[in-house]
């Protein structure tokens, strides 16, 4: 028990040090950077080091007490900042994610209509073209297929790529993803849910960097090289948040594709036949699923 106990709080640790601490430290340092140096000495890292070794100086720093608060200090109000950067995150995955209910947002779902409708046009236009090579159907379907796998919905591409996976699956199969899904990642093996679980957490840590753009564009204010940082910090976020819900979203379909019929012989939506052969999920049985698993509503 003791080496579990060991190997439980070694990892607690890291995942402490990694999740919190770090974003935080790198955060404070930042700020303290900017509020000693200002916009007028941006890059007078004599006047930092001069700082620096002011505050090193201080003779409350040499008792060992002092110290070991500060840095307590230092690590709680590190933690504190990871903490309020997920909270903040949590809030942008939402807003990545939310539906196309008010104005502004049914706008931007229009025009991410528009914008699939023209591409599709252009592709279908092209696939009538005896003239068109295959080569060129192949990039006008990219093309399309980077605005949305199906018509958009949703005011971000993101809420519509993990819309698309539910639509797609409903299409295939007949199943309603909402319903059915609590039931099948219950029949799910171990090594499947722990990638869809990274995928989940990766888009969860997308939004977190995300969050810290914020930070750093209110450090600019004072020190505008955060500003760099801010603009990293997006940049990467984006790119992140991107591959993380294209992983989960296929995720999500290869789940239904696998295992959605161990799903449906589990509950007894379909008998259990040895003979019969591997495959997947029928519509008829997807629908039937998803009938029972919503319960009447």
């Amino acid at each position: 028990m003791n080496p579990l106990l060991a190997t439980l709080s070694g990892k607690l640790t890291e995942r402490w040090i990694n999740l919190l601490v770090l974003p935080g430290a790198l955060f404070l340092g930042v700020l303290a950077t900017g509020v000693t140096l200002g916009h007028g000495h941006w890059h007078d890292l004599g006047r930092l080091r001069s700082a620096l070794d002011g505050l090193a100086g201080r003779p409350a720093l040499d008792r060992t007490g002092t110290a070991a608060v500060v840095v307590a200090l230092v690590l709680l109000l590190s933690s504190a900042l990871s903490l309020a950067a997920q909270s903040l995150g949590s809030g942008i995955e939402r807003y990545w994610l939310r539906e196309a209910r008010l104005p502004p947002s049914r706008a931007l779902a229009r025009r991410r209509a528009d914008r699939y409708r023209r591409a599709d046009r252009r592709r279908t236009e092209a696939i009538r073209d005896p003239a068109t090579t295959e080569r060129d159907i192949v990039r006008l379907t990219l093309l399309r297929d980077r605005v949305g796998l199906v018509p958009p919905s949703r005011p971000t591409w993101y809420g519509d790529r993990l819309q698309a996976a539910a639509e797609r699956v409903y299409g295939a199969y007949g199943v309603d993803l909402a319903a059915v899904w609590p039931r099948l990642w219950l029949v799910l093996a171990e090594p499947a849910q722990r990638q869809i679980e990274s995928a989940r957490a990766s888009v969860a840590a997308a939004a977190r960097l995300a969050a810290w753009t914020f930070g750093y564009l209110a450090i600019a204010l004072w020190w505008w090289p955060a500003l760099a940082i801010a603009v990293g910090c997006a940049v990467v976020s984006r790119i992140r948040a991107r591959d993380a819900v294209e992983a989960l979203a296929q995720l999500v379909e290869a789940a239904v594709d696998v295992h959605g019929r161990d799903l449906a012989v589990r509950t007894g939506v379909e008998a259990a036949e040895p003979e019969r052969a591997p495959g997947p999920l029928d519509h008829a049985s997807g629908d039937r699923m998803s009938e029972v698993f919503r319960k009447g509503d």
